[in-house]
């Protein structure tokens, strides 16, 4: 049986000749370059090691652009970033054992963050696979174990032939929502064998599409239709499918208040009447939602962060639309829609019939935020508040910007206005240090178009000073801002509320400064009043740049405690 869109599978008479005369002198990582380039990848990150050369001196025969870091835990954060700014899947080129190992936080923030990142490692080679100990250098009883239970897929090969069909799948699965890391492992041998076969052609790993169940709709709509209190939290799923276009036509369709979580930054404009902006870590919002008699979560599982701590109970029906079959009424029951954000938001927007009428939504809404700002305001953090000001005034619109976990960081969460879907994004997936700054160059390697700021604090900064020397390498244009405080200033906090005093969080750190300039990066070292001066100058210069901001900076007090 024929179908009119069947594939053509017959090849054209070009195809044919090039698949009988092969270029000389190709090995098994030319299969694996090929592949990549077929899928249509451009640029790739990582850095080399004996088991993986065969991949590295591909490199040098094809077009695509390699982009080295000095740590593979940054290389995955670069191509983590990468994913996110583009919603391609970022190929990730890693040798085996501690080269691999080493990117392991990298993937697990990937995962969090439903990040698409293809992570290609080397493999000891064949003759040691299977658990045996033959004392290859850098081997592990089981490599492909230690990432199982952290990226979306692994998919393993063993012969030249199984590259091209193993990496096409490893890309649709990284691509297919919920977006995520995926493993491929080759062995040394496979990738530095002379290869007879063919040029990887073209090659299709389209995505599925993961549409709503129709009538799980139906129902969402007649409850959203009838509420009276209807409430919106949009999430990162939001921000991923691109469907903050369609979450802003709903709500204004339903006159619902709209929250946005860490995650979902920017999904909803912040100065709408209906945007409750983020301040989901605030009493004051967590009871609106609960007051809510329908809530619409978009995107988000309602983890830690988002349900204010797991404080939140709201008393209203809920109805969670997610990607992640695993985060359907995980935390809260509801009607789960297991669902690409986009799609289910438009297949909400085509079943409701008209605008619901509501007076008092926007009122309600300024009168939640002006709760909050009082809150904050008692609380003597003028100074904070200025810096975050600071950072806002200088940053242009466009620019996206990459936060590591620090204070400044914190309060970006809750109070900084991204202004644009899918320019803000942080390390609060998993929560690991040192994100910022090698994010923010993977930001900059993909469109280097417009300058990139990174956020860190002194403790997390040192996580990454080698990666100086690749945004000079390179000529990223990633503006570093790093607030000194003397050591980890957030545990600081934390353990000395806890315990009275504070335990290993004080750090001896470099001159910042003098360090930025040995790589020839450009730095200065600023203050609370000059920062959104020097940030700025700084953002408009060509290339990488360092700002250092010697302050402590104090953290907002928390609801969740009681």
């Amino acid at each position: 049986m024929t179908h009119d869109h069947d594939i053509e599978l017959r090849p054209t008479p070009a195809q044919t000749e090039a698949a009988l005369n092969p270029p000389a002198g190709r090995n098994g990582g030319d299969l694996v370059i090929e592949t990549l380039q077929g899928l249509g990848a451009t640029t790739v990150f990582g850095l080399p090691g004996q088991h993986a050369l065969g991949m590295f001196d591909a490199l040098r025969r094809s077009d695509l652009r390699y982009v080295g870091l000095r740590v593979e835990n940054n290389a995955g954060f670069a191509a983590d970033a990468y994913g996110r700014v583009t919603g391609e899947a970022a190929p990730l080129l890693l040798s085996t054992g501690p080269g691999a190992l080493t990117a392991l936080a990298a993937l697990q923030e990937a995962a969090a963050a439903s990040a698409p990142v293809l992570a290609i490692s080397s493999q000891i080679p064949t003759a040691g696979l299977g658990g045996g100990r033959h004392g290859y250098l850098h081997e592990l009883r089981d490599q492909q174990a230690s990432f199982r239970d952290i990226v979306k897929s692994v998919h393993t090969v063993r012969t030249q032939s199984q590259i091209p069909s193993a990496i096409a799948a490893a890309w649709e699965s990284a691509l297919t929502a919920p977006h995520g890391p995926v493993w491929v492992e080759i062995p040394q041998d496979v990738l530095l064998a002379e290869t007879a076969l063919p040029q990887v052609t073209p090659v299709d790993a389209f995505p599925h599409d993961l549409l709503p169940r129709p009538e799980l709709t139906a129902v969402a709509a007649d409850l959203l239709a009838n509420a009276a209190r209807p409430a919106i939290i949009a999430g990162g799923g939001v921000v991923r499918s691109d469907a903050s276009g369609k979450l802003r036509a709903l709500a204004e369709q339903l006159n619902a208040p709209v929250v946005t979580t860490f995650g979902g930054k920017g999904a909803f404009p912040w100065e709408h009447p209906l945007s409750l902006q983020s301040w989901l870590e605030d009493r004051h919002t967590t009871d609106f939602l609960e007051d809510a008699d329908v809530l619409l979560v978009v995107g988000s599982g309602l983890g830690e962060l988002s349900s204010n701590y797991h404080t939140f109970k709201p008393r209203g029906r809920v109805i969670q639309i997610e990607a992640d079959a695993g985060k359907l009424e995980s935390n809260l029951p509801a009607l789960g829609i297991h669902a690409d954000a986009r799609i289910a938001l438009t297949a909400l927007l085509e079943t409701l019939d008209g605008p619901r009428e509501d007076a008092s939504a926007a009122s309600r809404v300024r009168e939640v935020l002006d709760r909050v700002r009082e809150r904050i305001d008692a609380q003597d953090l003028d100074a904070e508040q200025q810096l975050l000001a600071s950072v806002r005034a200088a940053l242009p619109d466009a620019s996206p910007s990459f936060w590591d976990m620090t204070i400044l960081s914190y309060w970006a969460w809750s109070a900084f206005d991204a202004r644009r879907p899918n320019t803000m994004h942080s390390a609060q997936g998993a929560g690991g240090l040192g994100y910022a700054y090698p994010a923010a160059l993977g930001a900059a390697a993909a469109d280097p178009s417009k300058p990139v700021l990174a956020v860190s604090g002194d403790g997390g900064a040192m996580y990454s000073l080698a990666e100086l020397a690749t945004a000079k390498q390179y000529g990223l244009p990633v503006t570093w801002l790093i607030v000194d405080d003397g050591g980890y200033g957030i545990l600081r906090e934390y353990m000395t509320d806890a315990f009275g005093e504070a335990t290993g969080t004080e750090l001896a750190r470099p001159d910042f400064v003098a360090l930025a300039e040995s790589f020839g990066v450009p730095a200065v070292r600023t203050s609370p009043a000059s920062l959104e001066e020097d940030l700025a100058k700084s953002l408009a210069q060509p290339g990488p740049s360092v700002v250092v901001l010697p302050t402590v900076v104090r953290l907002f007090a928390a609801t969740h405690l009681g």
